[in-house]
């Protein structure tokens, strides 16, 4: 039996080094700043989006949703977690929700109930498919198969 001599130390190991992401990654004004960024074109799209969406009913209610969907995934991207979508779209639904709100008058921004409901039940499945999708693939990474 081989378990008279001791083990040798692994020394062709790669480094263990990860770094946190999400919730767990460290606090700095950059990302603090980027979120902050995001929710404010979240807002400004949810406003475009509430406008556009009961000018022109069947297309504008598309454009807006895809402009939402563009944000939300460019959001992930972005910041590489679910964080990059979850401030974009609390600065949508705050901005739609206001909007909602109306004047005293009776008149708000939206033009009838279908277009206000596809919209805003929309735009909170976009955001939620967004924010529960799979990180993509990264380029040139290792596959960690033997042989590559």
């Amino acid at each position: 039996m081989s378990g008279d001599r001791p083990r040798a130390a692994r020394t062709n190991a790669p480094p263990r080094d990860i770094p946190a992401t999400g919730p767990a990654a460290p606090l700095n004004p950059r990302r603090i700043a980027s979120l902050l960024g995001l929710a404010v074109l979240g807002a400004l799209v949810g406003i475009a989006g509430t406008l556009v969406q009961s000018a022109w009913f069947p297309g504008g209610l598309l454009l807006a949703l895809l402009a939402s969907a563009g944000l939300f995934l460019g959001g992930r991207v972005l910041m590489g977690a679910q964080s990059g979508v979850l401030a974009p779209a609390a600065g949508w639904l705050i901005s739609v929700i206001v909007l909602l709100g109306g004047r005293p008058e009776g008149d708000y921004v939206f033009g009838d109930e279908l277009g206000l409901a596809l919209f805003l039940l929309g735009g909170m499945v976009i955001a939620v498919i967004c924010a529960t999708m799979s990180r993509a693939a990264q380029l040139g990474a290792d596959s960690g198969r033997p042989g590559k």
